[in-house]
């Protein structure tokens, strides 16, 4: 294919040369006319006749060469390249350049991962296949504009969002500041959506597309019980739902997203801990969470599903929780049965390594490195409070009527990974600190398309170093 490009691009340029050819010349031309003087040839230089001549010669070896190349090392070549751009986004404003990226995205201007993924880092979870455990958290593709070009990239799962039922425009301009040299990003963006409908419109035109392409391909997968990729194609995707600012019903504005986005979606996510929205991280309290999440799976419930049944229902928390906080989200999830937990969303507080930034006095969630430490502590209370809750003696009063329950449930439930991730020994300590996925935002944001197929690769050296032969043993390793 590649050859065939260079003879193409040869004979392109070998016309232009024709073409360029003053047609005045012809025209004076005749033979009335021999008395006159011949027109005059194009003459070249011998510097343009060389340089020409080498441009050719390269175009023509270049294009030999690359055909002889396999198709992992030119896709090597291709996200190695994308490291040339990053210079050219970080000139732009940070929302501008956010926007031109999905949009790159949205219209396959990015490269597309042909290399499979290390078989170590394959894994279940929910009764689906993912080929790898890193996913792109929620609030890069908001509005579901760029999910085939983003899962093309090489993610296991894409999760597109925060969705809102109501178009909104979100919180007032600037509103997404960079901390280049701390590796954070600072945003008060609002749940800035276009809206459910917009939403449901991009996915439903997807699923569509996606179910015609299995019916055209006669692949046979219904003999499987776990089933390779999703909805959206090879990867999973999930979608995070949001509430509009102005609502005064919460709970009806998930459940609504529940109702319109649920059968386009691998897992959902109720959205209760983004700092921006007034209200909304008030909804993680013991009562309250306990509340919207009855109504919510009441509402996904009611629906009817087929043989899969319906998506897992996922909460995100913020990081900023006290231990008695996550106790009572701890006592939700395993009472109500919850699918999952998604620790974390960005941080309010502002750690010493960024307190000297300027950028550090705006308000708004904080993001990347600094959140490390921070949410990855939390997913460790988490993990402990999930899957030992009924050993710890301080849950002996007050529990759930469903205590019964929660000994034979065994208090264990897969936990998202979030906050800070710019390397497979990022996303490795998330891992042994209990996370069965890991997700990633900022690190995405500075990194670009490069860093995803780099920390599949440190990620896969890491559990091989350790001995591990699969991603899920290594899960929750330090509290073994």
């Amino acid at each position: 294919m590649a050859s065939r490009a260079s003879r193409r691009l040869l004979k392109d340029f070998l016309l232009k040369r024709v073409t360029s050819t003053p047609v005045s010349s012809v025209r004076h031309f005749s033979s009335s006319s021999s008395s006159e003087t011949a027109p005059k040839i194009p003459h070249f230089s011998k510097k343009g006749r060389l340089l020409t001549g080498a441009t050719i010669g390269l175009v023509i070896a270049g294009g030999a060469y690359v055909s002889t190349v396999d198709e992992a090392t030119f896709c090597g070549w291709l996200f190695n390249a994308t490291k040339l751009v990053n210079p050219f986004f970080a000139l732009l404003d940070a929302e501008f350049a956010h926007k031109l990226a999905v949009s790159a995205a949205a219209r396959g201007w990015v490269p597309r991962e042909k290399r499979p993924d290390p078989s170590v880092l394959g894994l279940e979870v929910w009764g689906r296949k993912f080929s790898n455990p890193i996913g792109l958290a929620a609030g890069f593709d908001k509005n579901a504009e760029a999910i085939d070009g983003l899962l093309g990239l090489g993610f296991g799962f894409v999760e597109v969002g925060s969705v809102t039922p109501v178009p909104q425009e979100g919180n007032p301009k600037p509103r997404i500041f960079r901390l280049r040299q701390e590796g954070a990003i600072i945003n008060r963006c609002g749940f800035n959506s276009e809206g459910i409908v917009a939403v449901a419109k991009r996915l439903g035109a997807q699923h569509g597309k996606r179910k015609l392409d299995e019916t055209s391909s006669a692949s046979s997968t219904s003999n499987n019980d776990v089933k390779h990729g999703g909805k959206a194609g090879p990867g999973i995707l999930g979608v995070n739902l949001g509430k509009n600012k102005t609502s005064e019903d919460a709970a009806a504005d998930y459940v609504q997203g529940v109702h319109s986005l649920s059968q386009y979606s691998d897992y959902l996510v109720i959205n209760v801990s983004s700092p921006n929205t007034p209200g909304l991280r008030m909804l993680q309290g013991r009562k309250q969470l306990k509340d919207l999440v009855k109504k919510v799976q009441a509402a996904r419930d009611e629906m009817q599903w087929g043989e899969e049944g319906p998506p897992p229902l996922l909460v995100k928390i913020a990081p900023d929780l006290s231990k008695e906080d996550l106790e009572d989200i701890a006592a939700v999830a395993l009472a109500l049965r919850l699918d999952g937990l998604i620790i974390s969303n960005t941080t309010i507080s502002r750690p010493d390594s960024v307190k000297k930034s300027p950028v550090a006095e705006e308000t708004g969630g904080l993001s990347g490195k600094p959140l490390l430490n921070l949410s990855t502590n939390i997913l460790k209370e988490m993990f402990i409070l999930t899957r030992f809750f009924f050993a710890i003696s301080s849950y002996c009063h007050g529990l759930f009527v469903e205590r019964a329950y929660l000994v034979s449930f065994q208090g264990k439930i897969p936990l998202i990974g979030c906050g800070g991730v710019f390397s497979g020994e990022d996303a490795y300590k998330k891992v042994r600190a209990g996370a069965t996925l890991v997700q990633l935002y900022t690190g995405f944001a500075y990194g670009g398309p490069a860093l995803i197929p780099r920390i599949k690769a440190e990620l896969a050296e890491c559990l091989e170093r350790d001995g591990f032969k699969s991603i899920s043993e290594a899960v929750g390793a330090d509290y073994r």
